[in-house]
């Protein structure tokens, strides 16, 4: 609105001030901009896309303008800055004010904050799940069992998940797969199949890929189930901030609202993971069973190794074709992403009884050799709305090895930041490809990764931090 607006003067509204719209039988609580010369004319508002949308507006419309309702779920995040515990009923209150849009971005980032600065309890945590669950959507399937599986992240490339859900898919297990954007890393499950199929599928249109096919990979946001998380995940992307308990809230959330009856959780463990060491990883396990269990869910964490990235590809496009490699046999795809992919499909069948002990890798390894796998992955990405092949970056600069020796450590957390900053998740085709693995030998000048960038500029904005951090990949000379 304009700040000389005669409604603004009257009703005290100030820049930023929360103000609820009306339109008809439409409401919304917005934030207010306050705009000077002639944008817009005396008595005149503007509207967001979105806002346009939701109330169903016409230009020339009347719209009835007042203070946003006074928020008492707020009561209880400030009780929680304070340190005091929050109780099933206070999440309920905020989850549901969060879905509905009334919270602020300001104040959306002081609820996350204060649950990753007062740790939310075990009780915490369940309610934090059960009210993300009850304010979405819930999917129920006439079969059984429902198998879902899951990474906690912090590992670049680590993208398993497409490969699992076709080779679980393949053996006639039912595998609905819905999975999240990148939070702190170059790309989600669902920016990476986002490239190969469209992942914003309705609930109907899920629900038609799984009963076709038995499994799908689509984005979480689009279908509701636990839309808190995406609201919540956007503000954790901007604050770089992944707190367990929320972490634990979001897997589980989703799982259960998509009708998931066994769970296979993937947690790396390295020095530069999410995860740096086995009594984080024990306690964070311990924290993701106890939850899932006291929603039905069996759940089976698997800890791997997370000391450096996995495959070659990190960004979206470059992930997505080390999955196409795997799955199309490629003599040159990246081993350690198959192993990866067969250890958690080979548990997950166990879990779900699909294979005996000890047997569900052999299976799954077998599903992935004799082109099953392949054949379910283009079934699945045909029937989301049909399978694409991964975009190439216009630009690419390598990394080189400033001396002979031998790698000793890939930091993964720079590693992605570098992705991010060559414009990955955003720019699909952008991120890095990792030419080395700890252990390998070379020599002076040999490439270590390759920048690949959508435009000159996010490749020199990426490259000049690659020169400031020479130690991404660190080389030890030999002797």
């Amino acid at each position: 609105m304009r700040a000389d607006c005669h409604v603004c003067r009257a009703e005290g509204f100030a820049a930023h001030a929360r103000i609820e719209v009306a339109h008809k039988n439409e409401t919304l609580v917005a934030t207010l901009h306050s705009v000077a010369g002639d944008l817009l004319a005396p008595g005149e508002a503007g509207l967001s896309e979105w806002a346009w949308k939701h109330l169903a507006a016409n230009e020339g419309d009347t719209v009835e303008l007042a203070h946003a309702p006074l928020l008492t779920s707020l009561r209880a995040v400030r009780g929680k800055i304070h340190g005091h515990r929050l109780s099933g009923d206070a999440f309920a209150a905020i989850v549901d004010d969060v879905v509905a849009g009334r919270y602020s971005d300001v104040e959306l980032a002081g609820f996350i904050t204060a649950c990753a600065s007062r740790d939310l309890d075990l009780e915490e945590t369940i309610a934090l799940t059960r009210a993300m669950v009850e304010v979405g959507e819930r999917l129920d399937w006439v079969t059984t069992p429902i198998a879902d599986k899951h990474c906690i992240g912090g590992l670049p490339g680590n993208r398993t998940t497409p490969i699992v859900v076709a080779i679980v898919a393949a053996l006639g297990v039912t595998i609905p797969k819905t999975s999240s954007r990148a939070i702190t890393s170059p790309a989600g499950t669902a920016d990476t199949m986002e490239v190969l199929a469209p992942v914003n599928l309705d609930l109907a249109a899920m629900r038609r890929v799984v009963e076709r096919e038995g499994g799908c990979v689509v984005w979480g946001g689009a279908v509701r189930l636990s839309p808190a998380d995406d609201v919540l995940i956007r503000i954790e992307r901007a604050l770089d901030l992944d707190a367990e308990a929320q972490l634990v809230a979001s897997v589980v959330s989703k799982k259960v609202a998509a009708g998931a009856t066994h769970l296979v959780l993937d947690i790396p463990v390295g020095p530069t993971a999410k995860v740096r060491d086995a009594l984080a990883a024990q306690g964070l396990a311990a924290r993701l069973r106890s939850v899932s269990g006291a929603f039905g869910v069996m759940t089976q964490v698997v800890v791997s190794d997370g000391s450096e990235p996995v495959g070659r590809g990190m960004g979206p496009a470059l992930e997505a074709r080390d999955v196409l490699a795997v799955v199309r046999r490629d003599p040159f795809a990246p081993v350690d992403l198959a192993d990866r992919a067969v250890a958690l499909a080979g548990a997950l069948l166990e879990l779900t009884g699909a294979a005996t002990a000890g047997r569900g890798p052999s299976l799954a390894r077998q599903a992935l050799n004799d082109g099953r796998a392949q054949s379910k992955l283009e079934a699945i990405c045909e029937a989301q709305g049909g399978m694409r092949e991964p975009p190439v970056a216009a630009h690419t600069c390598d990394v080189t090895a400033p001396r002979a020796g031998a790698v000793t450590v890939i930091d993964n957390r720079r590693i992605a930041r570098l992705a991010k900053l060559a414009g990955a998740p955003h720019s699909k085709a952008a991120g890095v490809v990792l030419h080395v693995r700890v252990g390998d030998p070379l020599g002076a000048g040999e490439p270590l990764m390759t920048v690949h960038a959508e435009s000159t500029g996010e490749l020199g904005y990426a490259m000049r931090y690659a020169n400031a951090n020479p130690d991404i990949v660190h080389v030890e000379e030999a002797g």
